[in-house]
Order: C-alpha cells, then structure tokens, then sequence
C-alpha cells in the first residue's frame, strides 16, 4: 500500500513538472538591448547637441578660465627667476583668485550639465519603454528581457532592440 502512494505521488509530481515545463515552453520571450538601441537613436546626439547649446556660454566661461590659469602658470614658471617678490605676490593673488572663480564655476555648471543629460536621457527611456511594451503586446511576447541579461539565445528573431529603434526613430 505504501508502495502504491509513493508511485501515485511520484507520478503526480511527475505530471505537475512536465505540465509546468510545456507552460513555460509555450512563452514567448523577447529581448532589447536597452543600451545599444538608447545610442543608435537621433535623439540622444539631439540631447548632446541641445545641453552644449544651453549651457554654451558657462562652458565658454569656464574654458576661458582654465586658459587665463594656464597661461598665468606658465608665466610664474618662466618669469620667477626676473620678478620682484611684488610681482610674483600678486601674479600668486591673481593665480589664487582665478582658480577660486574657476572652482566656483565648475562644479555648479558639470551638476546642472548633468542633472540636464540625465533628464533628457529619462525622457527617451521612457519612450523605449513604451515602444517596447508596444511591440510586446502587438506580437503577444509573455517576457521581454534586456539584451545584457539574456547569455544565449538560440533564436535571433527574439531580438527586438531593431524593431524599438525603428518605432522610437519615427518620433519627434
């Protein structure tokens, strides 16, 4: 008898995991390379393109700084041995006072760059995301992964990073 429930339960057991195994068989799963399809697209040089141009002047400014410390640089380095301490105190003020500005301008200016970048670059993620949910549903995909998660794929045509570029491409 004992015998009987352990084949009955060994079989059922059994049963259950060849059932789950066919359900998961009969999934479809697809997968985007997220990364990939964010730089193929037009909007995102848009996105580089638009931030220089916002923040142009402030680069500019701060370009312009980074030369005036060079230049004052090389002039301590070459002048010191024919300056008079006056001299060589206030081209050292000079020094001082523009690496503070350079400092003060810098920071500010690389934080809000990037708080920009990063704002933008959500928008378009977000417009990836919903033309992968769309193109999930439209062609019935149970489970669409990122490319960087997936080791192996037997099958190529599960890619879908083309078909999100092409619809993303499309808007404006």
């Amino acid at each position: 008898m004992k015998s009987l429930n352990k084949s009955a339960l060994t079989a059922a057991i059994l049963a259950t995991s060849l059932m789950s195994t066919a359900a998961m068989a009969a999934q479809k799963v697809g997968f985007v390379n997220v990364q990939g399809v964010f730089q193929s697209l037009p909007q995102a040089a848009q996105i580089q393109e638009s931030i220089r141009t916002e923040f142009k002047d402030q680069f500019e400014e701060v370009a312009r700084l980074e030369k005036d410390i060079k230049y004052y640089l090389e002039k301590q380095q070459r002048d010191a041995a024919t300056m008079s301490d006056k001299e060589k105190k206030e081209l050292e003020t000079k020094l001082i006072s523009l690496r503070d500005d350079y400092q003060a301008k810098v920071q500010p200016l690389q934080q809000n760059a990037q708080r920009r970048q990063m704002e933008e670059r959500n928008k378009i993620l977000g417009l990836i995301k919903q033309s992968i949910d769309s193109i999930a549903a439209k062609e019935k995909y149970d489970l669409v992964l990122n490319a960087e998660a997936v080791l192996y794929t037997a099958d190529e045509k599960n890619d879908l990073s083309q078909q999100v570029i092409d619809q993303v491409s499309k808007i404006k």
